[in-house]
């Protein structure tokens, strides 16, 4: 089974292209540092660690401040379950770093 980012799981429409993407393009479905990270696209499958990502009808913040919202989403949880928690990643990486 293909592992799904965020914007497929929730079918937002907010990816390049999506049916939502002319009032705005969510930042996960574009955030390349991310790439890999969790086995997704861009930030596709660590979307609680990208800051400024639209979800619930609104720009997020930061990790910090959506922290408890994250965390509590069935894609969230999902991911994790997919990953086990030998291969997780709660957090996105630093500089230039890209997930293998």
């Amino acid at each position: 089974m293909a592992k799904l980012n965020c914007w497929e799981f929730k079918k937002c429409g907010r990816e390049p292209g999506g049916a939502k993407s002319r009032e705005m393009v969510c930042i996960a479905t574009t955030e390349g540092s991310c790439s890999g990270a969790n086995g997704g696209k861009n930030g596709g499958r660590i979307c609680w660690s990208v800051a400024g990502t639209f979800c619930g009808g609104k720009v997020q913040g930061d990790f910090a401040q959506k922290t408890v919202s994250c965390m509590s989403c069935d894609f969230f949880k999902t991911v994790k379950q997919e990953e086990g928690a030998d291969r997780f990643n709660l957090l996105k990486p630093s500089g230039n770093t890209r997930f293998q």
